[in-house]
């Protein structure tokens, strides 16, 4: 599993989303747009380390890099809300290469990046903000899919 981290402004939400990564076994971020980068103080601030751990690159453009993955196979799933979205708990993460592509936390993911993603995944919500902190979303998404990888190790 990789992700795609598309203009993600909050240096707090990456450094989580690093965290994460490294507890779950992310293969890379791609971090692309205004995201900050590390050694970007809040990145390493909530990252703890894990900045070393994960593999990283940069890309200026999330659009381009997603053609890229695409043409060399990946699956590219996007986490976001909308009409043609396959609910987390129901999507099937196979043994394919995937990058999943999370996006700005005030616009989501951008609508010419959901034209190239094989899949959206929907995170159910059921308040009234219909809403979830990027670094939330990615802890959930990257555990059900670590979930399903034990579940075929049975462990």
């Amino acid at each position: 599993m990789e992700l795609l981290l598309d203009n993600i402004r909050s240096g707090n939400n990456i450094g989580s989303i690093f965290r994460t990564a490294d507890a779950l076994g992310v293969k890379k971020i791609w971090l692309t747009g205004i995201c900050a980068l590390p050694p970007n103080r809040e990145v390493l601030k909530t990252a703890l380390g894990a900045c070393d751990s994960v593999n990283w690159e940069y890309r200026e453009s999330a659009t381009l890099l997603c053609e890229e993955l695409k043409q060399s196979g990946y699956t590219l799933l996007a986490l976001e809300q909308g009409p043609e979205r396959v609910l987390l708990q129901d999507y099937q993460f196979d043994q394919s290469i995937t990058c999943v592509v999370l996006g700005n936390e005030v616009e989501g993911v951008n609508p010419d990046i959901l034209k190239l993603v094989d899949r959206v995944l929907e995170i159910p919500q059921f308040g009234i903000k219909k809403s979830l902190n990027v670094a939330v979303s990615a802890g959930m998404l990257l555990w059900q899919w670590k979930w399903q990888q034990l579940k075929r190790q049975k462990v």
